[in-house]
């Protein structure tokens, strides 16, 4: 066996016994959504995304994934269909459905889940061995590096993990626990060459089950990284604890900074800190979009590819370019890496109690995370640019607009709808000291020693209401999260301000005894802001982004009037913008409105240069979320726009 890539991808997990991590998570189930902002997307999440892409599964003649393991188990005949990886976005599929379980309690999912999870246990061979292509097709294992083999075993993992805690059920985790010992004496007999990006799944099947060589077998393939000749694509050139910067396949690279934050965890080695601090200053100082998202690059050449031999310069694809390498109309930005990016923060936020990591976690939310499906639930993206125009000159890998399958690669939807199934997972952490408010949306919480209720019209407003329904008797800490883009904050509790000086970037630690009807009211000052770019960032130099708290805005040419074109528009730096309420696919969001100067348009067709026209007016325009963008039929789009 020459390679082996384990997408081991989860996060609703448990690690209220990791030694080393500062904070906690709340199980799913603890919190339910109740009004306002995520409560209106987990309805669309559960009444469209998860019928939908189970629907979706399950159908032979669009998607032939849950067939395949049908004709593995021997209950109907067939051939394999579909590419490598179809089993784990099945399993995504499943782990979606489980978080929703976890949520609603509803039966019926339940029930699915039983009948496709048994499905799954009669196709797997008795050795744990379980990939449908291999099995139908009657391959020996791992005969294919490209065969996803691995990825598949991972996402099993995690589905297994999740439904486990959802419904106390064994079914799956049994079979996950096989293909677990499978890989275990795999990566022992194999060469070197076994080298996985990543790990989060197989420490927490570890943390589910409390089996120790599952958290070994991660140490193990940790320490194997860089003992062979390896590829920055998948970020193996070098050993791990010797990585000096974020190269190659943006998927692979944040999950693997996941799952090393995830060992760390477990172990409290010192080395895997030291580098995902450097990944991390990378990454946000030099690489990241000002949505969040990540991995600029199609495709490219690797950066640090430094032999003039073309026979030894290595491919790179779907990942982190040079520094500041930014392009907006290219930009690749795959859901999947925004999300795993999400995950690497989360995950960083746990390890060290600094809010910085939490205003990565919402932004990529908020921003190049829920980009990633439509306002309606029904299709989706796999690439995330911060511009997009009908007249462009060249034809990309992937459609240009939102699909509701996407036959070339559909890893991305199951991604996205599992995150938006577990979302208010990520809201609330405790420590030793109480609870954490990571995030803002109408909710309540309800643990064994507190219950609370947020209500609030965030991220439209930032006026935040906390009722305490149940307190332990003794002195009890609920720290506020101020996020580092709010410059000025109040508090109040019961009615009465409290005169604080309230730093931004930092937890507001209110540590006293509560009771019963206890009320805290945090407001957050969350004016229009225009944002520039550092200016090694070519593509942005005078040019400036809208921003209101942790939503990033954009023009859309829906937006315009006919004949006006999104390349002619110029923000003025001076503008009032003022909030619009507006509904888009029968969602209401809130735009935001001012005054700029539209250039008199100028014809460019088999024109590569032409004198300045300064001539331009006054025109009103209208920006919205970057998230809701082509909701609307198909569109000019851009986040950047000339300032003067």
């Amino acid at each position: 066996m020459r390679y082996l890539i384990i997408l081991l991808l989860c996060s609703i997990t448990a690690s209220a016994q990791s030694p080393h991590a500062k904070l906690a998570r709340v199980d799913i189930g603890h919190v339910q959504w109740t009004s306002g902002f995520w409560a209106d997307r987990f309805a669309v999440c559960k009444n469209t995304m998860v019928p939908q892409l189970w629907a979706t599964y399950h159908d032979p003649q669009l998607c032939h994934s849950y067939k395949n393991f049908e004709i593995a188990a021997g209950l109907d005949t067939g051939h394999f269909v579909g590419p490598s990886f179809h089993d784990g976005d099945f399993y995504k599929t499943l782990e979606a459905v489980a978080a929703l379980y976890a949520s609603t309690k509803d039966p019926l999912l339940d029930k699915m889940m039983d009948t496709a999870i048994a499905v799954i246990a009669k196709a797997q061979r008795p050795d744990g061995y379980i990939y449908t292509k291999a099995i139908i097709e009657g391959k020996g294992k791992f005969d294919d590096k490209l065969s996803f083999e691995s990825y598949n075993f991972g996402h099993l993992m995690t589905a297994a993990c999740v439904h486990y805690r959802a419904t106390g059920k064994r079914s799956l985790i049994a079979v996950a626990e096989k293909a677990a010992g499978f890989l275990a004496a795999a990566a022992t007999t194999s060469t070197p060459a076994v080298c996985p990006s990543h790990y989060m799944g197989l420490i927490d099947l570890y943390r589910t089950t409390g089996n120790k060589k599952y958290l070994q077998l991660a140490e193990r393939l940790i320490d194997l990284r860089g003992k062979t000749a390896g590829t920055d694509d998948n970020s193996d050139r070098a050993a791990f604890r010797d990585m000096q910067r974020v190269v190659g396949h943006a998927v692979r690279a944040n999950y693997l900074f996941a799952g090393a934050a995830d060992l760390y965890a477990e172990t409290g080695d010192s080395t895997l800190l030291n580098t995902l601090d450097r990944m991390w200053v990378d990454v946000t100082g030099r690489k990241m979009y000002i949505t969040g998202g990540c991995g600029a690059l199609y495709d490219g050449v690797s950066v640090d590819g430094i032999s003039y031999n073309p026979d030894t310069v290595q491919k790179i694809h779907q990942a982190y370019g040079r520094n500041y390498q930014l392009p907006n109309l290219s930009a690749h930005n795959e859901t999947c890496a925004n999300i795993g990016n999400m995950l690497w923060n989360y995950r960083m936020l746990e390890l060290t109690g600094d809010p910085k990591y939490a205003d990565i976690m919402e932004l990529t939310l908020y921003n190049s995370i829920l980009s990633g499906v439509s306002l309606d639930g029904s299709s989706f993206f796999y690439t995330n640019p911060l511009a997009a125009a009908a007249d462009n000159p060249y034809t990309f890998r992937w459609a240009g607009g939102r699909q509701p399958y996407i036959a070339l690669s559909n890893c991305c939807p199951p991604n996205v709808v599992r995150t938006m199934a577990e979302v208010s997972s990520y809201v609330y952490s405790t420590g030793d000291d109480g609870v954490y408010v990571n995030l803002y949306g109408g909710n309540t919480l309800d643990l064994k020693e507190i219950r609370l209720t947020q209500s609030t019209d965030y991220p439209w407003d930032g006026r935040i209401n906390i009722s305490i329904e149940k307190a332990p008797a003794g002195k009890y800490g609920i720290h506020l999260r101020i996020p580092g883009w709010c410059k000025k904050a109040q508090l109040s509790i019961n009615g009465s301000l409290l005169n604080l000086e309230i730093a931004s970037g930092t937890y507001l630690h209110i540590n006293r005894k509560w009771k019963a009807g206890d009320r805290i009211s945090l407001v957050l000052d969350m004016p229009a802001t225009l944002m520039t770019a550092n200016p090694l960032v070519e593509e942005n130099r005078n040019q400036v982004a809208l921003k209101k708290g942790p939503l990033v805005y954009c023009l859309e040419s829906a937006d315009l009037a006919p004949g006006q074109s999104i390349n002619d528009i110029i923000v003025a730096a001076k503008t009032i913008w003022q909030p619009k309420e507006m509904k888009i696919s029968n969602t209401l969001i809130m735009a935001l409105q001012g005054i700029a100067q539209l250039r008199q348009h100028q014809q460019w067709q088999h024109t590569l240069y032409q004198e300045l026209n300064s001539s331009a007016r006054p025109v009103t325009i209208k920006l919205i979320p970057y998230f809701a963008w082509a909701n609307r039929g198909k569109s000019d789009m851009s986040v950047w726009l000339p300032v003067r």
